[in-house]
């Protein structure tokens, strides 16, 4: 009796390749990690990774996008917070919080900045998600500026409290930092509309 060929399952495969591609452009960016390097992780050929994405650059595009799916910061229940500069801080604390794991699209992204078609990819995905949601959230006049900048103050978070672990951030108790954040952010959001 021969064995029954394995079925495909394309929906399951696309997925590991994603997640894949995720954990590799997570550790070392887009220059760093290799089509075969993917495969690998996903269990299948490099010639099945570009089947299915078309190119290296396509992968990156589709693994940005997805990175924004599933927001922590810009959540729905913190964009409809009656008080959101107060979620948006909570929620950047905890999201940095000294030890636990950078979230995998910031490491991606800042693993990838210096490779120019990445940096472009990049922006363009943040641009239409991050971006754009929270211009959208806060409104008024110099909105896109307002959201540039709170965004660079997550990502100065992210590297200054969390992967560098400065002390007067990493030992900060969570709350004081949190009361500290929200008058910030509140000044960026409720700016003159």
């Amino acid at each position: 009796m021969t064995a029954e060929p394995r079925r495909r399952n394309a929906a399951a495969t696309r997925a590991a390749i994603l997640a894949s591609a995720r954990r590799a452009f997570a550790r070392a960016g887009y220059d760093g990690a290799g089509v075969r390097e993917i495969a690998a992780g996903a269990g299948v050929t490099a010639m099945l990774v570009n089947r299915y994405f078309g190119s290296k650059e396509q992968l990156f595009a589709e693994v940005c996008a997805d990175t924004m799916r599933d927001p922590v910061i810009l959540s729905a229940a913190n964009l409809e917070a009656e008080d959101f500069a107060a979620a948006f801080a909570r929620a950047l604390v905890q999201v940095t919080s000294p030890g636990a794991s950078p979230l995998d699209g910031f490491l991606i992204l800042l693993h990838s900045a210096s490779s120019p078609r990445a940096a472009e990819i990049g922006r363009e995905w943040v641009a239409r998600g991050h971006q754009s949601t929270l211009e959208a959230r806060i409104g008024g006049a110099l909105a896109r500026e307002r959201a540039g900048v709170a965004l660079a103050l997550v990502a100065g978070l992210q590297v200054m409290r969390q992967m560098m672990e400065i002390g007067a951030l990493a030992d900060a108790d969570p709350e004081a930092l949190a009361a500290i954040l929200t008058p910030m952010i509140r000044a960026l959001f409720e700016a003159e509309r």
